[in-house]
């Protein structure tokens, strides 16, 4: 009876124990609440501008591509063609000391600019999305002369002798031609030169521009020509 007994309170233990067995909880994930939503700054739009007009950098084209760690390597400092408006040149900024025939030094205290004009690829763009040309007339003496040769051979057109072209106006320090006509604000132009962030042909220290860069020229054609001609302050037109 007693054997009996035992083994009753085993079997009711069991069945106990069996029914207090908890259940697996099934999972459900629950995002966080923290109260405060993320201010994000929105994605700034990227300039959908072309690189090239046709086989030429368009000023934007050349100016990333310079600052680009990737295309770096692959413009600076190489000879490119670039197509532009002229939106300024600094011309009229010549001071009188330093406009003069070739020949005559400017005065020891005249601290002229390097001529230089600025392309970009609207007519009417701000200066700081141009890029700078220089290299092209070495000072003001150069475009004086260049001003009285270019006016000569338009009241008496030269004539080149059998078998020769007539000579072209050139700077004596460069030895580059001279554009004809000269740089005037809102011509087109096609330029061909050395690209990169320096200029380093003058001797009065290097230009630098880092974010546009600068170029040297070497020869330029005329897309839409100027409807002025350009001059020096105080020159008799």
């Amino acid at each position: 009876m007693r054997h009996l007994l035992c083994l009753g309170l085993v079997g009711l233990t069991a069945t106990v124990l069996n029914g207090c067995g908890q259940e697996d909880v099934k999972y459900e994930p629950k995002p966080a609440v923290t109260g405060d939503k993320a201010n994000m700054p929105a994605v700034p739009p990227i300039p959908q501008k072309p690189i090239k007009d046709g086989d030429s950098y368009t000023v934007w084209g050349a100016s990333y591509q310079l600052r680009s760690r990737v295309y770096h390597p692959t413009i600076s400092g190489k000879d490119i063609t670039l197509v532009g408006y002229i939106v300024k040149t600094n011309l009229a900024e010549a001071p009188e000391c330093a406009v003069h025939k070739m020949g005559k030094a400017d005065p020891e205290d005249c601290k002229p600019p390097i001529p230089s004009f600025w392309v970009a690829d609207t007519a009417g763009a701000d200066v700081k999305d141009s890029i700078r040309v220089m290299g092209w007339a070495s000072n003001f003496a150069n475009i004086f002369d260049a001003i009285k040769e270019f006016d000569k051979r338009e009241k008496h057109p030269p004539v080149a002798k059998p078998g020769k072209e007539i000579e072209p106006v050139t700077d004596e320090m460069w030895g580059v031609q001279i554009p004809n006509p000269l740089p005037v604000k809102g011509a087109k132009v096609k330029i061909k030169g050395e690209y990169k962030t320096t200029f380093t042909k003058a001797t009065s220290g290097a230009v630098a521009d880092p974010i546009m860069g600068v170029l040297t020229f070497e020869s330029m054609e005329y897309l839409e020509k100027p409807t002025e001609k350009a001059t020096l302050p105080g020159m008799k037109m």
